[in-house]
């Protein structure tokens, strides 16, 4: 049985509240649909993902020590670890490695899904991804008596990190710079807590850290859902609480190991020295969809190469390029591609640092290349390949009140809750922007939806 959809009136009136205080978007009468044939493919990309992070661990972690990365071959990648932990301090690269974190992942897996003519486009994995409440919030407005339940689901998964424990307490801490995201933050623990579950949000200078655990107005926490960056360095706790995960006195959500964190992971998939440590290290199944989704990526490393070297990477004028400087004289038809920060700062989130080649002024994609080249690696940017969106169609209220079809791109945001080893697809936010807009995100004139399947 389909839910009743949404009045305008009704639609307006649930956007009122605090939870969306700072946001707005254009509204539709209905859920953005999901197939079932896509649906299958989504529980396939959760299942790949979390296959991922796990070789991912194991290729860090032997770049590190220097490791043999394949059985049967001496191939040997210390500059993996070079770039993923260059620019990090110390300390916090230690921990990333370190026993007491040893085969974590994060509990809350959001690919990026951009949904184009030849399938999904998989741009990023976020590991600290906003939206959970926000999504919810909105299967309920939406679909009703079908919504999933995303906060018991999110429950499970953050509080597995800690076992079997009595008297369960989980504190979602939510940095200074990531304030737009406490409201919904505030409405899943609201939620939680209404169900007899002890989850309350904090900001990180109200924990309280001694050597025998965290605590929060006097009540010990078994695990802190973290959502900051890893680089934000006006959260002075993070030493602190590192060293309460490291003696086992709490757990905390996406565990602090920065190589979880950066986008030049998907160019370490694609690396052509790495391909046989991907094929031993991912399940067939997994290795051809993540071929298939991810889109071609390169770091973009400024060394110099040796005479006659050539790049692994995009062709300018039909021709191999030995400098990434070379990209500067592609033609606009050789630049349908995308340059963005990798991680570890502050221009490596919100599209903040992204640029099209493609949509870019020649002088633009110059100054976006070079920029690139002369910060690295504080931060490292990667090159990669833009796939175009496919031009969808939903319904929306127009101003008048009327519905009316838009035309608009797409890009699914589905979250997966880690618990006993596996990826559950527990919910897809749909964003949906208008046509002439290439880089896909919320914004005043687009439309956030739930999925419904």
């Amino acid at each position: 049985m389909v839910a009743e959809r949404p009045t305008l009136p009704v639609l307006q009136a649930a956007l009122e509240r605090p939870l969306f205080e700072d946001k707005s978007w254009r509204l539709s009468p209905n859920p953005w649909p999901l197939p079932p044939e896509v649906v299958s493919e989504l529980h396939a990309i959760g299942d790949a993902c979390l296959g991922f992070h796990k070789a991912l661990e194991r290729l860090y972690l032997k770049s590190r020590s220097n490791d043999r990365l394949v059985r049967n071959d001496d191939l040997r990648a210390p500059w993996v670890a070079e770039y993923l932990d260059d620019g990090k301090p110390a300390w916090l690269v230690e921990h990333g490695s370190a026993k007491a974190v040893k085969g974590s992942v994060p509990s809350v897996l959001r690919p990026d899904l951009i949904a184009t003519s030849d399938g999904f486009a998989l741009t990023e994995m976020d590991a600290v991804p906003g939206g959970i409440g926000l999504t919810s919030f909105l299967e309920e407005v939406y679909l009703r008596e079908q919504a999933h339940d995303v906060p018991n689901a999110f429950f499970r998964a953050v509080s597995s990190m800690a076992g079997d424990c009595e008297d369960m307490a989980i504190v979602l801490v939510v940095s200074e710079e990531s304030e737009t995201y406490r409201p919904e933050m505030g409405w899943i623990a609201e939620t939680l807590r209404a169900r007899g579950l002890e989850v309350r949000v904090s900001r990180p200078e109200d924990l309280q850290i001694s050597s025998d655990g965290v605590y929060l107005e006097g009540k010990k926490q078994h695990v802190v859902y973290r959502f900051w960056e890893l680089f934000d360095d006006q959260v002075p706790i993070m030493r602190e609480l590192a060293e309460a995960v490291g003696s086992g006195v709490v757990s905390v959500t996406p565990p602090m190991r920065t190589f979880q964190e950066e986008k030049l992971s998907l160019a370490l998939f694609w690396h052509h020295r790495l391909g046989q440590f991907w094929e031993e290290n991912l399940s067939p199944t997994d290795l051809n969809l993540l071929r298939k989704i991810i889109p071609p990526t390169w770091i973009l490393d400024p060394a110099e190469l040796p005479p006659g070297a050539m790049l692994a990477g995009p062709t300018v004028g039909g021709s191999p390029i030995s400098s990434w400087h070379d990209l500067a004289k592609a033609s606009k038809k050789e630049r349908e591609l995308v340059v963005k920060a990798s991680g570890f700062h502050e221009t490596a989130w919100g599209s903040r640092s992204v640029v099209i080649g493609s949509d870019a002024s020649g002088e633009e994609w110059t100054g976006a290349i070079e920029n690139a080249l002369a910060s690295f690696p504080r931060p490292i940017h990667v090159l990669q390949e833009f796939r175009k969106p496919a031009l969808l169609t939903h319904d929306v209220f127009e101003d008048s009140g009327e519905i009316a079809p838009m035309k608009g791109r797409l890009r699914l945001s589905p979250y997966y809750f880690v618990r006993d080893g596996k990826a559950g697809l527990s919910a897809a936010l749909a964003t949906f922007c208008p046509a002439d807009k290439k880089i896909i995100h919320g914004m005043r004139d687009g439309v956030l939806l739930p999925c419904v399947f």
